[in-house]
């Protein structure tokens, strides 16, 4: 893609301190921290989606968090059009705010007991001044339409309401500012699988008419293939492989994507394989390791895979890849 990103990361790195005990000061240990993010480079562009995917722990979510600003980075920046959203105050923030909003994966947990949807709709509109007071009953309406919620929804509150239902409560809130991304933290984990489909199905149909650019976190890579146009495969904090979604599916360039893959459920015999596609335990994020942080497990890992760290690279036509072997996955 051509066009400037709307969204950067460039070299951005997230740690959460871990507070040191009485008996860690008095062996003299040093200070400990989770190491989150591990210097993330990641463009996304207007009008696409990009599913973002990964094991338990490996970052997804705290990605999530530096682009809408819920946390700060502790080194590199987050540009949105062009501009660090670091340096954002007053107007500018409350406009970057509006334009960038985010839908939990807890539905329950982010929306006001208390509050009726008509009352939760109400909110939004009115503080970011969305709409005339007499012109906001009837976006209110518009907004349920748009998440195929029936009318009376309004009047009811978040328990009366299914998981699915929720989240397409807590999507209809975000829609009200008419953001121009939508960031989908595990949108649908907690749901049942039938339901998940609906609400995957809804922010497909959502993102094609009202030209919405996405971030779409989960584990799920059949759901994560379904809506994204490219994805990016985290581990340890690292993005090891970015890239368009069917050309990644089919031929990922790292070995823990192809270790991700052949990990996934399968229902065709033929397909299953029994080869052992990553082996060991995840590494603690408290002590990553030096040089590619996949080495520890990977079948394919030699002498420089321990000591110097990959850089994402051009691999294939569309994609790159965070990996010393210069021609792993490419067609025989």
């Amino acid at each position: 893609m051509s066009a400037a990103p709307l969204l950067s990361l460039e070299d951005v790195v997230v740690r959460f301190p871990l507070r040191r005990t009485v008996m860690d000061r008095l062996a003299r240990r040093p200070a400990r921290a989770v190491h989150a993010l591990n210097g993330v480079r990641l463009d996304l562009h207007r009008g696409e989606t990009l599913g973002l995917v990964g094991e338990s722990g490996c970052g997804k979510s705290t990605l999530a968090r530096a682009v809408v600003r819920l946390l700060d980075p502790d080194d590199g920046r987050v540009r949105f059009e062009g501009q660090d959203i670091a340096g954002l105050v007053g107007a500018a923030r409350r406009g970057f705010n509006k334009r960038v909003q985010m839908v939990f994966q807890d539905p329950y947990g982010s929306l006001n007991p208390r509050m009726t949807v008509r009352q939760v709709l109400h909110e939004a509109l009115s503080v970011h001044r969305m709409r005339p007071r007499a012109a906001i009953p009837g976006r209110i309406a518009e907004l349920l339409d748009l998440v195929r919620l029936p009318p009376d929804s309004a009047d009811r509150l978040p328990h009366q309401f299914s998981g699915g239902q929720r989240q397409r409560i807590g999507i209809a809130r975000a829609l009200a500012v008419e953001p121009d991304l939508l960031v989908a933290d595990e949108l649908v984990s907690a749901l049942d699988v039938s339901v998940q489909a609906q609400v995957v199905n809804l922010l497909l149909d959502l993102q094609g008419r009202l030209g919405l650019t996405v971030l779409f976190v989960a584990h799920d890579l059949r759901l994560v293939r379904h809506i994204s146009h490219r994805v990016a495969v985290m581990y340890l904090g690292s993005v090891m492989e970015v890239g368009d979604t069917e050309a990644l599916f089919s031929a990922p360039r790292h070995p823990y994507t192809r270790a991700l893959l052949d990990a996934a459920p399968d229902l065709d015999p033929a397909r299953r394989t029994a080869v052992a596609a990553a082996r060991g335990e995840l590494p603690s994020p408290l002590a990553v390791p030096s040089g590619c942080p996949f080495h520890t497990r990977c079948p394919h890992a030699f002498d420089r895979c321990r000591t110097e760290r990959p850089v994402l690279a051009p691999r294939g036509p569309a994609g790159r890849a965070a990996c010393h072997l210069e021609g792993f996955g490419a067609p025989a």
